[in-house]
């Protein structure tokens, strides 16, 4: 066999030589919602999303753990709950998903150029000529799977299909995959079992023609290209050109004030290509290039997608005065150029007949971005809910930058709570009752308070399923029996006796908020 020489210099192509067979690389992400939506979530705790069909909720994905309970996607939700009465469930957001696997397969194009989306749940990576790069297939698939940070499935094969077969249903020799391998409907999947052919090698003994009578068209076609008799092509994805705009000068600018209506108009003209594109910017670079060779630079990033300039050229301003040296011109300026670094789907907003101005109020966005200029990203955030029973839990403090904002539950159907909690709770002496009677007096501080009105308790049970703890605060720790009470002097506070008689010898009381 003869050897081409390449010279040193010449780096490695990762597009195939005539002849090479190819390989292709399939992921399947099974839990992908469920571990998108909960990614902090305890993976023991069966969990579901949901979505509505019709007049029912059904579950439109689940997790290892409900899977193991024997939930399935499809299942209505009344079912599920029959099964798995703990079930922990929320909204389905598919377009997350979507959004999710588009930047999965992008992270890909790290490993190999050719990327295609497999929806909703998996991935094709054609991986010819590009294991070498990192030292052999096997390591190749380490690194990609250490690289997606989700519960992935992998397989290797010379067609897309049979990698893609493999992967979701396991295997090394695609002629012992179930015929389920062929993803027909439940019917014609029916049909294949009662006439004896439970594996692919059993319809590849048969012949095509009565296979393609009996079963239809598709069967055939899938099982071909499964058995690598028919191509199966993959549709990769198309990196999109990045945005970057320059305007250059006959004569250096020389005001600081004419090269930011530069820089507006260059963001107009990248509003534009945003919205053509159903994207938003997260992350603007200017650069101003000085006559004496000086590059200025300016960045600054949103906290939610933008292509409004108006909106930009504010936090430019911002970044501008928080400078230690002013944006000196010098001898003028050569040339301008932005660059959006950072881009998110973002669709056309409807805009209402009145005034022609959007229905989303971006006031709160906006000004987080502005103090995150001012007083630095790390130094702004914002409470989001958290799927927690214990109510010190069901919020957590995150950098409002990086975040979007979640919508709080509603909390009609629960009794009224104070707005701010004692962290951690106070423990307070008590005289109540047994088993379970409201407090009648309670010492906090030292003061002790005489108790005029009480109403509960609101029981809320043990996170059972953390680890167990009889100490606040750490720990799942015991059931709480909350009570709001009012003292001689009109005060009224959120006190709960920890743990039950028959959970402990002796229950402990804190005090965990009061009411303005």
């Amino acid at each position: 066999m003869a050897v081409s020489e390449k010279s040193p210099s010449s780096a490695p192509s990762l597009l195939p030589t005539q002849g090479q067979p190819r390989r292709y690389l399939a992921l399947w992400f099974p839990w992908l919602p469920c571990e998108r939506a909960r990614p902090e979530g305890d993976a023991e705790v069966p969990g579901a999303l949901v979505a509505r069909d019709g007049q029912a909720l059904r579950l439109a994905a689940i997790n290892l753990a409900a899977h193991g309970q024997g939930l399935a996607a499809g299942m209505t939700l009344a079912d599920a709950r029959a099964r798995c009465p703990d079930l922990a469930t929320m909204a389905h957001d598919p377009l997350a998903d979507a959004r999710e696997l588009d930047r999965l397969a992008k992270a890909m194009i790290t490993f190999t150029p050719l990327v295609a989306p497999d929806p909703p749940d998996g991935l094709l990576l054609d991986v010819t000529g590009c294991a070498h790069l990192s030292g052999g297939e096997a390591q190749l698939v380490a690194r990609v799977r250490t690289a997606v940070g989700y519960t992935v499935r992998h397989a290797l094969a010379p067609h897309a299909a049979a990698a893609r077969a493999l992967a979701r249903h396991g295997g090394a020799d695609v002629r012992a995959l179930p015929v389920a391998a062929l993803e027909l409907d439940e019917k014609a999947l029916a049909g294949l079992r009662r006439a004896g052919l439970a594996t692919l090698g059993d319809l590849a003994a048969r012949p095509m023609a009565g296979l393609a009578a009996r079963f239809g068209e598709v069967a055939v076609m899938r099982l071909r290209a499964i058995l690598g008799e028919a191509g199966s092509p993959i549709t990769p994805l198309r990196p999109t050109d990045p945005i970057r705009l320059e305007t250059r000068f006959p004569e250096p600018l020389a005001r600081t004030e004419d090269a930011l209506d530069v820089i507006e108009d260059l963001l107009g003209q990248a509003g534009r290509i945003l919205e053509e594109r159903q994207l938003g910017g997260r992350r603007f670079l200017v650069v101003l290039h000085r006559s004496d060779n000086a590059k200025p630079r300016l960045a600054v990033e949103t906290g939610q997608p933008v292509r409004d300039p108006a909106a930009v050229m504010r936090l430019l301003r911002e970044r501008i005065e928080t400078l230690s040296d002013p944006l000196d011109p010098g001898y003028g300026f050569d040339a301008i150029r932005l660059a959006v670094l950072g881009a998110e789907h973002l669709p056309s907003r409807q805009r209402v007949l009145e005034g022609g101005k959007e229905e989303v109020d971006d006031s709160v966005a906006a000004l987080i971005d502005r103090l995150g200029v001012r007083l630095g990203e790390d130094r702004v955030s914002r409470l989001v809910p958290r799927d927690r029973h214990l109510p010190e839990r069901a919020q957590a403090m995150v950098s409002a930058k990086h975040t979007r904002p979640l919508p709080w539950p509603a909390t009609c159907d629960r009794p009224p709570r104070p707005l701010l909690l004692l962290d951690p709770p106070q423990p307070v002496e008590v005289i109540a009752g047994v088993p379970d009677s409201p407090p009648q007096r309670f010492r906090w501080q030292g003061t002790l308070h005489d108790v005029c009105l009480a109403e509960g308790p609101e029981r809320i049970g043990a996170e059972w399923w953390r680890k167990r703890g009889g100490h606040l605060p750490g720990g799942a720790g015991e059931t709480r029996d909350y009570y709001r009470i009012e003292d001689a002097q009109g005060r009224r506070y959120w006190i709960f006796r920890h743990g039950l008689f028959g959970e402990t010898p002796e229950p402990r009381w804190y005090l965990h908020g009061q009411f303005p």
